[in-house]
């Protein structure tokens, strides 16, 4: 039974949520703001977070960038705000997904179980040449060294690194990676792109892993 944190500071948006993801057998928390959503997560470890972006005392997007420095948690951003920079922004932050007010509680009930089958699945790790892609635990490792991928990154990256040299184009890539996400942009995979390809760096890989194929999309090149 997986377990929710709402953070969310409408209080009737809160219950009709919680009712609904209760129905389907999770269970719930809820804070109205950002103050204590880092420690709770910290304590708690909760299976998910639904993150309000306009929270009193630390907003939405300031609580996802600290709850990534230590945590792969899955988290979506819940907002009114419907313009594709803050949608940007809040993925860029670490968010998993970003629904927009009004929402229907049913379908979010549903995109949360898609990401909770997603991240929760126990596969062997995929080795290769020293580098090892573990999908369980979204984790890049070369050479001793190892960096934590976002739900999102993983997603990209685990379809390029799985067909070496095959390139994908953006379309490709939103329908392979993201069926289930409709709020993923072209610029948004850019923007994952450049995110592995500096966490890659961090790591020790000095070659370019995700290679730019102009007017055709992305690859993946062996190290």
């Amino acid at each position: 039974m997986a377990d929710i944190l709402i953070v969310e500071d409408d209080l009737e948006i809160a219950e009709n949520v919680a009712l609904f993801l209760q129905a389907s057998n999770f269970t719930t928390r809820h804070l109205e703001t950002g103050e204590h959503v880092v420690e709770t997560v910290r304590e708690n470890e909760p299976d998910l977070i639904l993150l309000d972006l306009m929270l009193p005392v630390m907003d939405g997007l300031e609580c996802c960038k600290q709850i990534r420095t230590f945590s792969e948690v899955p988290i979506v951003m819940l907002t009114a705000k419907t313009q594709e920079i803050s949608r940007l922004i809040g993925l860029e932050a670490g968010a998993d997904d970003y629904i927009c007010k009004p929402f229907s509680a049913p379908e979010l009930v549903l995109r949360i179980k898609a990401i909770l089958k997603r991240t929760q699945k126990h596969k062997a790790p995929v080795v290769e040449e020293g580098l090892l892609l573990n999908m369980d635990s979204f984790r890049l490792s070369y050479r001793g060294q190892s960096t934590e991928l976002t739900h999102l990154e993983f997603n990209l990256f685990s379809l390029l690194y799985q067909h070496p040299q095959r390139i994908y184009s953006r379309a490709q890539i939103l329908d392979l990676a993201y069926p289930d996400m409709r709020d993923i942009s072209d610029r948004a995979i850019d923007s994952h792109v450049k995110n592995i390809r500096l966490k890659a760096k961090k790591i020790g890989l000095e070659t370019n892993i995700i290679e730019s194929v102009y007017g055709a999309g992305y690859r993946y090149v062996k190290p």
